[in-house]
C-alpha cells in the first residue's frame, strides 16, 4: 500500500468507529408524508432557454467511475475524450478544448485544455452537484463557452448544526484501480466547512488485443496491458461558507495532483523495444506526465433589499506541467540540458479571475443581471523541447441578461455582452536547428522560416455575442424551448504561434499569426415532456461558423526530424447540426426503460469534407429495476461508424456493447452504506473510441471491467 493512502485509510477507520457507536439521530424520527412538486434539477431546465442536463448525487453515484468527464458521458450529446484510462477532456455536441468552459465554485477551470493529451484536472470524488449547458454559453462565461460549460457547484449545508461527512471506495478491474476519499463538515449556526482528501492509484491498464498497428508498424501488447499507461492522484480540497442576515461568504482552496505514464508506443517514434514487459504494471516509467493545479476562490454576496444583490468571486490558480521523455537529439547539434536532461517540456500557467455581478429582481415580472468579468494569464514554458509559447493574456468583458415572466407559462430571456481580448506572445528562435539546417543545405530562407519556434504576436480581439430565448409551458408537463445565439472565441496561443514538433500527437503543428477569431451563429431548440412516470425530450440544434479554427493537413512534408506532415491552424466556415432524442417510461410499478440517440453532423463548408473530432451517431437502451433499497439495470450501447471524416483521420468502425449496474442501500450492523456495482463491456468487445488519444495508435478501448463504488455517509446533530 502506497503511503499516499495511509491518512485516508485512518479517517475511513474512524468514520466507522464514529457511526458505529452513535447511530444517526434523524433515522429514529417519524415523518409525515411530504410531496414534492419539484426538483432543483427540473427548475435549472425550466429557467434556461438552452438545453441543460443536472447531474445530481445519484446520477453521478449511479454512473461513478473517478473519471469525472467519463461520469458526464452517460448523458446524450456528452462525449469523453479520453486519454488512456485515467483522464479525460469534455466534448459536447462535438466541439471540445477550448470551446467547453468548466466552471468550478463559480471559477473557470483554466490549464492546458488545448491540447488532445491533457486531462481535466478535477477531483471527481469532490463534485456534488454538476450543471451542463449545451450550447452556445459565451453570454455567461466569456468567449470560451461557445460549445457549452459545465458548471460544478457545491450542496447547500444542512439546515440544523451537526457533524457530516462521508468515506468513500472505488476499484476497477480493468487497471486495479484503488481509489478512496473521505470528507469532514460541521455546520454550526451561520458557518459551515468541509475538508476533503481523495487518491487514486491504478495500473496499465487492459486492453482486448494481442498486437497494435501504427503506421503500418506491428508492435505487441504483453499480457494484454498498455506499459506505462499506469498512474496516481492525489487531491486536497477545503470549502468554508458563512451565511447571516442579507449577507452570505464562500472560500474554496483546492490541490489536484495527477502523474500518469505514456504508452511508449505512441510517444515520439514507436519502438517495439521499449514495449518489453518489466513485471510491474504499477510503475510509471519515462514518458511521463506530471500536472499539479492549485486553485483558489472566494465569492462573496449581498442583499440590499427591494429585489438588488450583488455578487464578488475572485480566483488564483497556479497550473502546472511537466512531460518527461528520454533525451534524443533531435538534430545532431543539439546539445544534451546540463541539468534534468529528460525534463522535455514545462508549462507555468497562472491565471488570476474577477467577477461582478449586479442583479435587480424589481418589477416582479422581470429580472435584471448586469455583469463584468476580468482575467489574467501568464504562461510560462521550460524543458529541451516546447510547443506552447511564452504569453500573457488579458480579457475583459461586460454583460447584460434580461428575463421577463409576463406569465407564470412563458419566460423570455435575453442578453448582451462585448468582450475584449488581447494576446502578447514572446517570439522564439532555435540557433541549433538553423544550423543544422544550413548544413543539410536547405536555402536561407528555409531555415531562416523554421528557426522560430514561436512567433512574436501583439494582438487585441473584440467581438459582440448575444441570444435571445424563450420558454414556454402550454400546459401541465410539456415545455418548449428556443434560442439563438450569436458567440465568438478569441484564438488560443497554441492557434496564433506554435511550430513545432507535438510528440504525443506525432505531427509538426504550425500556428497563424494572421487568425481573426471564432464567430457563429447557433439555434438551439427542444421540447420536453415529463409526467406520471413517462418522460420525453428533443433538442435539435444547428450552428453556422464564419471563421471556425481547426488543425488542417497542409500536404507538405516538414524538414524537422521525425515531425512528419505540416497542420496549420486554419479558419474555415463551418457547419454544426444534429441533436438528442431520450424517452423513458415506467411499467408494472418496479420496470423503467429508457432510451436515448444522438448525432452530430459537421462539415467544412470550403472544402466539403467533416471536421475532425466528430463524434459518431451513438444510443442507449436501458431496463430498470426499482426495489425500495436496491436498483438493477442492463443496458445495450450502439455506436454508429464513423466514416465521415476529415482528410488524414482514419475513420473507426461501430460497435455494441453491454452493460450491467446495481444500486443498493446496505446496512451492516449500525452502518448505512451506498454501494455501486458496474460491469461494463461485459461481452470483452474490442472496439475503438472515435474521439480517444489513442485512436491513432490503433489500440482499443479497455475489455471487460467491474468496477464498485462504496459511500458511508455520516451525520450527528451538535447544538
Amino acid at each position: 500500500m502506497r503511503i499516499g493512502y495511509i491518512p485516508v485509510m485512518c479517517v475511513w477507520l474512524y468514520m466507522l468507529h464514529v457511526n458505529a457507536q452513535e447511530p444517526d439521530s434523524v433515522r429514529t424520527l417519524l415523518l409525515n408524508g411530504v410531496d414534492v412538486h419539484d426538483s432543483y434539477g427540473r427548475v435549472v431546465r425550466r429557467e434556461s432557454a438552452l438545453p441543460v442536463n443536472v447531474a445530481d448525487s445519484s446520477f453521478l453515484r449511479k454512473h461513478f467511475t473517478g473519471n469525472l468527464v467519463q461520469t458526464l458521458a452517460h448523458m446524450p450529446g456528452i462525449h469523453s475524450m479520453d486519454i488512456g484510462s485515467g483522464f479525460s477532456k469534455p466534448v459536447i455536441r462535438g466541439m471540445g478544448f477550448n470551446r467547453i468552459s468548466v466552471t468550478e465554485n463559480g471559477v473557470k477551470q483554466e490549464g492546458q485544455q488545448w491540447g488532445a493529451d491533457h486531462g481535466l484536472e478535477i477531483d471527481a470524488f469532490g463534485a456534488e452537484r454538476v450543471i451542463v449547458r449545451k450550447g452556445p454559453a459565451s453570454l455567461l462565461y466569456g468567449s470560451d463557452a461557445m460549445g457549452g460549460a459545465i458548471e460544478i457547484t457545491h450542496l447547500p449545508p444542512p439546515s440544523e448544526n451537526q457533524i457530516f461527512g462521508e468515506a468513500a471506495l472505488s476499484g476497477k478491474s480493468v487497471n486495479d484501480d484503488l481509489g478512496a476519499s473521505v470528507m469532514l463538515g460541521v455546520k454550526k449556526d451561520a458557518w459551515h466547512a468541509k475538508i476533503r482528501y481523495s487518491a487514486q492509484n491504478f495500473g496499465d491498464y487492459r486492453i482486448p488485443a494481442d498486437t497494435i498497428v501504427y503506421l503500418t508498424q506491428r508492435l505487441p501488447v504483453y499480457g494484454r496491458k498498455l506499459k506505462n499507461t499506469a498512474g496516481v492522484e492525489r487531491n486536497a480540497a477545503l470549502y468554508a461558507g458563512y451565511r447571516k442576515g442579507r449577507y452570505s461568504s464562500a472560500f474554496a482552496v483546492s490541490n489536484v495532483y495527477q502523474k500518469t505514464g505514456f504508452f511508449a508506443g505512441a510517444h515520439g517514434i514507436p519502438d517495439a523495444s521499449r514495449l518489453q514487459d518489466d513485471g510491474n504494471p504499477r510503475d510509471v516509467g519515462l514518458p511521463y506526465s506530471t500536472v499539479n493545479h492549485l486553485k483558489v476562490s472566494s465569492r462573496q454576496q449581498y442583499t440590499a433589499g427591494a429585489g438588488v444583490s450583488v455578487s464578488l468571486d475572485a480566483g488564483y490558480q497556479n497550473n502546472h506541467r511537466e512531460e518527461w521523455s528520454a533525451f534524443h537529439t533531435h538534430y545532431g547539434n543539439q546539445p544534451v540540458p546540463e541539468r534534468d536532461p529528460d525534463r522535455e517540456l514545462v508549462f507555468h500557467l497562472h491565471t488570476y479571475s474577477l467577477s461582478a455581478k449586479l442583479h435587480l429582481t424589481r418589477p416582479s415580472a422581470w429580472e435584471h443581471t448586469a455583469g463584468w468579468d476580468v482575467q489574467y494569464q501568464q504562461n510560462r514554458i521550460a524543458g529541451y523541447s516546447f510547443l506552447l509559447p511564452e504569453y500573457r493574456r488579458f480579457t475583459a468583458g461586460l454583460l447584460w441578461l434580461t428575463a421577463w415572466r409576463p406569465h407564470g407559462n412563458v419566460t423570455v430571456s435575453g442578453g448582451v455582452r462585448y468582450d475584449e481580448g488581447r494576446m502578447d506572445i514572446s517570439a522564439y528562435t532555435d540557433p541549433y536547428l538553423e544550423a543544422y539546417l544550413a548544413k543539410r543545405g536547405y536555402a536561407g530562407e528555409t531555415a531562416e522560416a523554421y528557426k522560430w519556434r514561436s512567433y512574436p504576436v501583439n494582438r487585441r480581439f473584440g467581438n459582440l455575442s448575444g441570444s435571445l430565448g424563450v420558454v414556454w409551458n402550454p400546459a401541465g408537463g410539456h415545455w418548449l424551448k428556443a434560442n439563438i445565439g450569436r458567440s465568438f472565441r478569441l484564438p488560443g496561443a497554441n492557434e496564433l504561434a506554435a511550430n513545432g514538433l507535438h510528440h504525443g500527437a506525432f505531427r509538426h503543428e504550425q500556428g497563424s499569426p494572421t487568425l481573426s477569431s471564432e464567430r457563429g451563429w447557433q439555434l438551439d431548440m427542444s421540447y420536453a415532456y415529463e409526467r406520471e412516470g413517462v418522460s420525453v425530450s428533443v433538442s435539435p440544434f444547428a450552428s453556422r461558423f464564419g471563421n471556425y479554427i481547426f488543425l488542417k493537413p497542409s500536404g507538405e512534408w516538414s524538414v524537422l526530424p521525425h515531425a512528419g506532415q505540416i497542420y496549420r491552424y486554419t479558419g474555415v466556415k463551418a457547419l454544426f447540426a444534429g441533436g438528442e432524442i431520450a424517452a423513458g417510461v415506467d411499467f408494472l410499478r418496479r420496470f423503467r426503460y429508457n432510451a436515448s440517440a444522438e448525432y452530430v453532423h459537421t462539415r467544412n463548408l470550403d472544402e466539403r469534407v467533416a471536421l475532425s473530432f466528430s463524434p459518431p451517431a451513438s444510443m442507449r437502451h436501458a431496463l430498470v429495476w426499482k426495489g425500495k433499497h436496491v436498483r438493477v439495470e442492463a443496458e445495450w450501447q450502439g455506436i454508429a461508424a464513423q466514416r465521415r471524416v476529415a482528410k488524414n483521420e482514419d475513420p473507426t468502425p461501430g460497435a455494441s456493447l453491454f452493460h450491467l449496474g446495481a444500486t443498493a442501500d446496505v446496512r451492516i450492523g449500525k452502518v448505512n452504506a451506498e454501494m455501486t456495482l458496474s460491469l461494463l463491456n461485459l461481452l470483452n468487445k474490442s472496439y475503438y473510441h472515435h474521439l480517444s488519444f489513442y485512436r491513432k495508435v490503433e489500440i482499443p478501448e479497455p475489455g471487460r471491467n467491474f468496477q464498485i463504488f462504496i459511500k458511508i455517509p455520516f451525520k450527528q446533530n451538535i447544538k
